[in-house]
């Protein structure tokens, strides 16, 4: 993670909290965790502040303003509604409309002024919910809850409505949620149901009912919040709540927009810092899906690929549909940690079980070779034609009497595994049901995750519908690809929060030397000359060529001795941003006559395409390596994002790069590496030696320095090529473009 102090780099950028320890929740917060208030070197804040939402959910009293009970009237059903739910939270229920003495036969106030006593939470049943800020405000309403639509998702006339209501809203010190939100925070929720339990956040309420269904197959749901267009209260606060609610086991979102980047990393922080795991429907991947989602809830989407980035780095499961956000999220919640990686894959079908082994095996997950004790073992039970190496074949007739159990039991108490998967293509009595009875009893008596996949259509047989999912222990699902997808979710997740180290944590709070230095660099609202650029990365101690800016042919001759030949040549300007293409550029001079040719070329060419040069850089031409390329881009969402890849041409023509969201620290900068496509040409091809890495990585992290401490200031940031050369030889920036603000 950043340090707060200056040296050498590749020290300070280094993570130095403890990684994360066995620690009971709620609120297990691990390393030095950010205080109240802290600021980093940005003026952003480092703690997600975590709003008390306990009367929110569970109120002492309610106040339903625009309460009717007039037949036909929409208002009399959620009236109705919001009593049922009042009864069974133990919440006191007042009234509230102009003309009415009684609602239902409860005493009804004629304005929020005449209520009774201060309450917790007030309903508001009316098509414009501003002129009643001020009175909930002045009766210290705590929270208000407001469905009225016609605001953001209708255009700029209903985002100017929004924003009045959220400035009345923050100006009276209540919460509200909502506008354009439903009933869901008020559905029946089932209380018979034990366990860890699911809490839910939708942005459009109907794509939640899949997963509130899940309590008829077993799976608890604890709350529900539908943050509607997110005026005041939003995701992220009802993440960073749910994180430390005991009840608890997992948070699963659905969102069409985030209101803010950085409070939602900050609540995906806090999530991860307590282990409880975070499962999302982001839609917005394609441009056809950004555009239906900012017209229904008016938020900005940000680039896809910068939000799938920021969600990896806090450990933010990111699923594609909302079958795979059931099934993660009820694995995620339930689930006991586990205690090995290696997936057994267990079959009455040597195709069902071959099958599935290349589903899993393609999507990451570790099915170890048992070893050969273990498969003689099997084939005590198992025929010796059979292939128990993994997966296991048992051929079907051992799962109809007393070797079944045996065999389930064999492959649990290997050290080797920690996930068992049985999947069970269709029902085929006796064996299916006495199969699916062992697999539950066995379930009861271990610590590993023992997951069914249930193939049949049918689904309402005795040993899917009372056996598996009568079962608290086994996690069953109808389909391979989202039983992978949950497994491999749940590995990574406890692997993840495991060692988290949180980068808030060891960000900057006071700028750099190199800050200062740079300040005097910059030019608000122009574009840099390559010659000033260079002498920017300097200043983070980004290493650059030996080179001379001069202004005529004889100083670059002059200049070319001092610096060395070779040398190359190149036009410096503060509108040159492809000087190769215009034929601004010279390579390979080894003479005094080439370099005095090359600095008339240069200047004749710039006269002629109406180029203002600052002058001529002369520079060290730099042995070859490997050209990748490292920027600084804004985000709409998340602010400065830094992004590495392959340089030259190819990160036109192949786009192979990856982003992070800054804090990040080394461990970070080095999985953006792996995630190039062509990461082995760090490692040297075809004779060729490795590069650098190390000198990249603290590019990287220089890099990231200068984003977060010139913030806004640093409109773009492209060094392009950045050759890395060989191992212990260092990097060296070629080029470099920077916008300023």
């Amino acid at each position: 993670m950043l340090g707060s102090t200056h040296g050498t780099l590749t020290t300070d950028f280094r993570a130095r909290v403890v990684a994360c320890g066995e620690q009971p929740r709620p609120g297990a917060v691990h390393g030095t965790a950010a205080a109240e208030g802290d600021l980093d070197v940005s003026g952003r804040p480092l703690h997600a502040p975590v709003p008390d939402l306990d009367r929110f959910f569970r109120p002492e009293s309610l106040a339903v303003v625009g309460a009717s009970d007039a037949e036909g009237r929409p208002n009399t059903g959620i009236t109705r509604q919001l009593i049922g739910w009042a009864e069974r939270v133990g919440a006191r229920v007042h009234p509230v409309h102009p003309t009415r003495a009684s609602v239902f036969g409860l005493p009804c106030c004629a304005s929020v002024a005449d209520l009774p006593e201060q309450v917790d939470l007030a309903v508001l049943l009316v098509a414009d919910p501003l002129p009643l800020i001020d009175e909930l405000a002045e009766a210290k309403v705590k929270f208000a809850v407001a469905f009225a639509s016609g605001f953001a998702e209708t255009g700029e006339d209903g985002a100017a409505a929004q924003e009045r209501l959220a400035a009345a809203v923050r100006r009276s010190g209540m919460r509200l949620l909502g506008p354009n939100t439903n009933l869901n925070a008020f559905e029946r929720f089932r209380d018979d149901l034990e366990g860890p339990a699911i809490a839910l956040i939708t942005q459009s309420g109907h794509q939640g009912r899949p997963l509130f269904a899940l309590q008829e197959l077993g799976i608890r749901l604890s709350h529900w919040a539908p943050t509607g267009n997110e005026a005041d209260l939003e995701a992220a606060d009802f993440i960073a709540y749910f994180a430390e609610r005991p009840e608890v086991g997992a948070v699963a979102c659905y969102l069409e927009g985030l209101k803010d980047g950085r409070s939602f990393l900050l609540a995906a922080d806090r999530a991860a810092r307590a282990r409880v795991p975070v499962v999302a429907v982001k839609v917005g991947r394609t441009e056809t899906g950004a555009r239906t989602a900012a017209s229904h809830t008016g938020k900005l989407t940000g680039a896809d690929q910068v939000v799938d980035a920021a969600m990896r780095q806090y450990g933010v499961i990111r699923v594609d549909g909302l079958d795979e956000l059931q099934d993660t999220s009820a694995l995620l919640a339930r689930a006991r940690p586990p205690v090995a990686d290696g997936v057994v894959v267990y079959s009455i079908s040597g195709g069902t079980g071959a099958h599935f082994a290349d589903l899993a095996t393609a999507a990451g997950l570790t099915l170890p070779t048992l070893s050969a004790a273990k498969q003689a073992e099997l084939h005590e039970w198992i025929p010796p034609y059979l292939n128990v190496s993994n997966p296991v074949d048992n051929g079907g007739h051992p799962v109809g009497d007393w070797r079944g159990r045996k065999i389930i039991d064999a492959i649990l108490a290997d050290p080797a595994v920690g996930v068992l998967i049985c999947p069970i293509t269709g029902p085929f009595p006796p064996m299916s049901d006495r199969l699916a009875r062992d697999l539950v009893e066995a379930a009861e008596q271990t610590d590993k995750l023992v997951c069914v996949v249930w193939g049949s259509p049918v689904g309402t047989e005795a040993a899917y519908r009372e056996t598996l999912l009568g079962s608290s222990r086994v996690a069953t699902f109808r389909t391979f690809a989202n039983c992978i997808g949950a497994v491999r979710a749940h590995l990574a997740h406890h692997r993840f929060t495991s060692s988290y180290r949180s980068p808030f944590d060891e960000a900057p709070r006071v700028p750099s030397p190199s800050f200062r230095k740079a300040q005097a660099l910059m030019r608000p609202g122009r574009q840099l000359s390559e010659h000033a650029a260079k002498q920017l990365l300097r200043a983070y101690g980004i290493r650059v060529p030996r080179e001379q800016l001069v202004t005529s042919a004889a100083a670059a001759v002059r200049a070319a001795g001092q610096v060395g030949y070779p040398v190359v040549m190149k036009a410096s300007g503060t509108h040159l941003a492809h000087k190769t293409e215009l034929g601004l550029v010279k390579v390979g001079l080894t003479s005094a006559s080439q370099v005095r040719d090359a600095y008339r070329e240069l200047t004749d060419i710039a006269r002629y395409e109406g180029v203002e040069l600052d002058g001529v850089l002369v520079c060290q031409m730099v042995a070859r390596g490997v050209e990748m390329v490292v920027g600084v881009t804004h985000d709409a969402l998340f602010g400065p994002t830094v992004t590495v890849g392959l340089g030259g041409v190819l990160v036109e023509v192949l786009g192979d790069a990856a982003v992070r969201v800054p804090p990040f620290g080394e461990e970070q900068a080095r999985d953006m590496l792996d995630e190039l496509r062509g990461r082995a040409l760090l490692e040297g091809v075809r004779g060729g030696p490795p590069v650098d890495v190390d000198a990249l990585v603290e590019v990287v992290l220089r890099v990231q320095r200068m984003a977060l401490e010139l913030g806004g200031d640093l409109a773009e940031l492209d060094i392009n090529p950045l050759m890395v050369l060989p191992r212990g030889q260092g990097a060296v920036a070629l080029d470099a473009l920077v916008v300023c603000s």
